[in-house]
């Protein structure tokens, strides 16, 4: 008798389009080449015109499909008329975010505003208007809302970052819910401390690097080449069951 076998499904995104917020570096970068290498047509948006151009250059120079949108994501009606007059986005990599690490005492009304209005304001409205156009041209669609283990946990000098990011995981779980029945899935995910040119003046301090890696307990700081695997995976059919979770990419930090 022939034993049934499962089948493996496919992580390419061919035909697929995606928009990844803060794309010309760091996280939204990675995140763009990766969905590009899988076969997607990605845009990446970020208010710096020359960072996104240059990088949907190197993608498409690699023969791969990349465009540029220069956007403040701030600016919900500026996000909202960007979003209608394009072709829909079946997947959101929702990853433009910021903050200013700062004890509890130092916390300035204008740092907390600044915070919440990138973080949780900004997208909250961008994953609002990707999905409100999918469910509009009847499509489904992937968004991935970039959080943080500081989604799970809290730390010192992280207060707002904190509330912003759990603010953040309580929107995805609430998306999934009602996107669900359009057949659109929304979740997180949540890298833990990475090295990154944006970060390692931080790490050259030697008390803070050692406290991160403390905590940490595969014992090493995170690259962005541990989270494209992850993004691709998210974005594609092989997570056709996942929303309105967490994908935790934390080196075992909040395993304690």
């Amino acid at each position: 008798m022939p034993i049934d076998l499962a089948k493996t499904p496919s992580f390419r995104l061919d035909g697929r389009r995606a928009l990844v917020t803060g794309g010309g570096r760091g996280i939204g970068l990675a995140a763009g080449s990766a969905l590009a290498e899988a076969g997607a047509h990605v845009t990446l948006a970020a208010r710096t015109r020359g960072e996104i151009e240059g990088a949907a250059a190197a993608i498409c120079a690699r023969g791969q499909q990349a465009a540029a949108l220069p956007l403040d994501v701030t600016d919900v009606e500026a996000v909202r008329r960007a979003i209608a007059a394009a072709a829909p986005f079946q997947i959101l990599v929702n990853n433009a975010g910021m903050n200013r690490p700062a004890l509890l005492p130092d916390v300035t009304a204008e740092d907390f505003d600044a915070i919440f209005a990138l973080n949780v304001r900004a997208a909250f409205f961008v994953a609002q208007a990707v999905a409100l156009r999918l469910v509009e041209a009847k499509l489904p669609g992937s968004i991935i809302n970039i959080s943080s283990q500081m989604g799970h946990v809290g730390a010192a000098r992280r207060t707002v970052y904190c509330a912003s990011k759990h603010a953040m995981e309580g929107f995805t779980k609430a998306m999934a819910i009602e996107l669900a029945p359009h057949a659109i899935r929304v979740n997180s995910l949540g890298p833990t401390f990475l090295e990154t040119p944006m970060t390692k003046p931080f790490f050259a301090n030697k008390a803070f690097r050692d406290e991160v890696l403390s905590k940490i307990k595969l014992g090493r700081l995170g690259q962005l080449d541990d989270l494209t695997g992850a993004i691709v995976f998210l974005a594609s059919d092989a997570s056709s069951l996942m929303t309105g979770s967490a994908l935790i990419l934390d080196g075992g930090w909040t395993a304690e």
